[in-house]
């Protein structure tokens, strides 16, 4: 029984990555890179050199090559340029970081703000309760007797 169990759990390993690694498209890279002359994503650039780059890619597919490998030789003949979004790795990680860390830093701004705002404004205190004056209280219990009797 362990022994089918231990087999089980390694067929399902090993099914796994091979499941996973379907031949990539055509149209799964073209939004994924850029025309370097036009400087627009492959699938709406119409220049000689997209062309260039489609039929390259098809080849590369034709010859089994993953997505990885062929991002990876467009990047090694036309520069990390060529990619729609940055590598998250070195000095492009700021770009994926940044703007998270500015809607963080902006929240924090709006809620200080916020905050301070309604801590200065002058009736911040009065509505919790505090109780009306002696002689107004007075005043108002006699008017309320006058008019329910």
């Amino acid at each position: 029984m362990n022994r089918l169990l231990l087999l089980l759990v390694c067929a399902l390993a090993l099914a796994a990555p091979a499941a996973a690694a379907d031949p990539p498209t055509l149209a799964d890279l073209e939004d994924e890179l850029i025309c370097p002359t036009c400087d627009t994503t492959l699938e709406m650039s119409s220049s000689p050199i997209a062309d260039r780059m489609r039929a390259f890619i098809r080849e590369r597919i034709a010859a089994g090559d993953s997505k990885a490998e062929i991002k990876s030789e467009l990047v090694s003949q036309f520069g990390e340029g060529v990619l729609a979004a940055p590598p998250k790795r070195g000095f492009n990680l700021l770009a994926w970081l940044l703007p998270f860390a500015g809607l963080l830093l902006a929240g924090t701004v709006v809620t200080l703000g916020a905050r301070r705002w309604l801590a200065s404004r002058p009736d911040a205190g009065t509505r919790t309760g505090g109780g009306l004056d002696p002689a107004l209280e007075r005043r108002l219990d006699d008017e309320l007797e006058r008019f329910d009797g």
